[in-house]
C-alpha cells in the first residue's frame, strides 16, 4: 500500500489529474479520522475539506512522498486549531455593544439586513435555519428530512447563525 500511495503521490505531483483525485479520496479517510481527535464535533467537515483543499494546492512543495501522511496529519491539526481560534474569537463578542448596534436601526431596517443576511447563506445552511427558526423542526426532525447526523445539522446550524451575525454586525464582528 505504502508503494502505491507514493506512486500515487508522485503522479500527482508531477499534473496526473486523476492520481490526485484518487489521492484525496484516499487521504480524506486518514483526514476525516484524524479531525474527529483534533476537531469541534460541528468543525470536522469544514476541516477535513479545507485540508484536501491545502494538500491539493500544495502537493507540488512536498519534498518526499514518504513524508505524506506525517504533513497531512499536522494540515488537518492546524486547521482544526485554526476553526477553534475563530470560534472562540466569535464568543468574545460584546452583547451590549451588539444590542446598542441593533437598537440603532429601526425595525424596518433590521427586517431588511435580516433578509439580506438569508439571502448571503450558502443553500445547506439556508435550509437548516428556516427549517429550525421558521418551521419550529426539532433536530431529530432536521436530521430525518436532510439524511444527516445530529451533529452535522447542529454543525450546520451554529455556522449558518454566525454566517448571519456576521453579516448584520458587520465584519468587525469578532472584535470586541
Amino acid at each position: 500500500m505504502t508503494a502505491y500511495r507514493d506512486n500515487l503521490i508522485l503522479r500527482a505531483q508531477t499534473g496526473d489529474g486523476a492520481a490526485l483525485g484518487r489521492l484525496l479520496a484516499e487521504c480524506q479517510i486518514d483526514a476525516r479520522r484524524y479531525a474527529m481527535r483534533h476537531c469541534a464535533t460541528s468543525e470536522i467537515d469544514d476541516a477535513v475539506q479545507e485540508t484536501l483543499l491545502i494538500v491539493a494546492r500544495r502537493l507540488h512543495a512536498l519534498r518526499t512522498a514518504a513524508a505524506f501522511a506525517g504533513w497531512l496529519f499536522t494540515v488537518v491539526r492546524r486547521e482544526c486549531a485554526r476553526m477553534m481560534r475563530r470560534l472562540v474569537s466569535h464568543e468574545d463578542v460584546d452583547d451590549d455593544r451588539i444590542a446598542a448596534q441593533l437598537a440603532a436601526h429601526s425595525d424596518e431596517q433590521l427586517r431588511l439586513e435580516l433578509v439580506f443576511a438569508l439571502e448571503s447563506l450558502p443553500a445547506h445552511y439556508l435550509e437548516i435555519v428556516l427549517m429550525r427558526d421558521v418551521e419550529e423542526l426539532t433536530m431529530a426532525e432536521i436530521c430525518a428530512r436532510l439524511g444527516v447526523t445530529a451533529a452535522t445539522a447542529k454543525g450546520r446550524l451554529r455556522r449558518a447563525r454566525l454566517l448571519m451575525r456576521e453579516y448584520m454586525l458587520g465584519e468587525d464582528a469578532g472584535a470586541a
